[in-house]
């Protein structure tokens, strides 16, 4: 970007300004999504921020970079969202069957997958001095944890061990004293490092390696045929189950064990079918039911997988017939 581009902006260039704003759109959207949990809720935030940086381009002094000033619109829009309820409610959705009875309930009701595919278009989004890199940075764990936080400290963790902003350039951010920014990161990650253990992963192979694969097709494997002993057999001694925004979560083999048989018999003759994706740089499958006598297949949901070593420590099922579309894959298999 040149900087006759940024004057045109300034001076209220719509074409400028969309040169000017352009390659911060997918970081941005990163951004509001980690902030509050959710792809819709991090749409709609982002329309407002942009609308909120084309008013206030013209006051643009270039005392920060516009990185910066686009990241403390969206910071202070996404407060302003949780603040003012402005975030979509998520019904909790009815399971078909009767389940078993859950082993605790979560509180976290804001939390939805984010395509791997969209991350890949981020070159780098971590500053030099970020605590939590990408990976970490955007596993389902993390995100659950930070939507239990509040909502400053969430602000005030991703601003500095994310993105890697100072104290000091984080409170001005965010309008607050640099004492009252650096408490509220302590607090922070005091309360992460409390709740990450509890569902978090961590492969001792890389990401996509062929140890990670054959492990995910072993689960796919047994899921479709019904194999529950062989699902059990995969999962570490204290794996999980849970299906937000429901707060049902399932702890332990026997417990996983009893839904499973109850969400086999619900399905009868039917055929569940998985698609490979990946979510929050984790392995997921998006899943399709059989119709009653029929070999079309529809969208229930997407799974995404928690590795820990070799493993599956965690299974969180989003029960959304949407997402397909959001991952790139097809609304009914034929």
């Amino acid at each position: 970007m040149s900087l006759s581009t940024l004057d045109a902006a300034i001076a209220g260039d719509d074409r400028a300004f969309r040169e000017v704003v352009s390659p911060h759109l997918r970081e941005l959207h990163l951004h509001c999504y980690r902030m509050l949990g959710s792809i819709p809720d991090a749409e709609d935030t982002l329309q407002e921020v942009l609308i909120a940086a084309w008013r206030g381009m013209a006051g643009f002094a270039g005392h920060s970079s516009v990185r910066t000033w686009l990241y403390r619109i969206a910071t202070n829009r996404c407060l302003n969202a949780i603040r003012d309820g402005k975030r979509r409610p998520r019904a909790e959705p009815i399971p078909p069957f009767d389940p078993p009875e859950p082993s605790r309930r979560s509180e976290t009701g804001w939390l939805g997958p984010y395509p791997d595919s969209w991350l890949d278009e981020l070159e780098a989004e971590t500053g030099p001095a970020a605590r939590y890199q990408r990976r970490e940075a955007i596993e389902l764990a993390f995100i659950a944890a930070l939507q239990q936080l509040p909502p400053r400290q969430t602000a005030s963790l991703l601003l500095c061990d994310v993105l890697g902003y100072s104290t000091a350039e984080a409170a001005a951010m965010l309008g607050a004293s640099a004492t009252a920014t650096k408490g509220a990161l302590q607090r922070a990650r005091a309360t992460l490092d409390r709740l990450r253990p509890t569902r978090g992963g961590q492969p001792t192979a890389s990401v996509g390696s062929p140890a990670e694969r054959a492990l995910t097709r072993r689960f796919a494997e047994a899921l479709t045929t019904d194999d529950i002993e062989g699902v059990l057999a995969l999962l570490t001694d204290d794996a999980w189950l849970a299906m937000p925004p429901a707060p049902h979560e399932y702890h332990g083999a026997v417990a996983i064990a009893a839904f499973l048989r109850a969400s086999t018999s619900w399905k009868g003759s039917r055929t569940i079918r998985l698609l490979a994706t990946r979510a929050n740089n984790q392995p997921a499958f998006v899943s399709y039911l059989t119709a009653p006598n029929s070999p079309a297949a529809h969208p229930t949901g997407l799974i995404v997988l928690t590795i820990f070593e070799d493993r599956i420590s965690g299974m969180t099922r989003f029960l959304d017939d949407q997402l397909p579309s959001i991952f790139g894959l097809p609304g009914t298999l034929g």
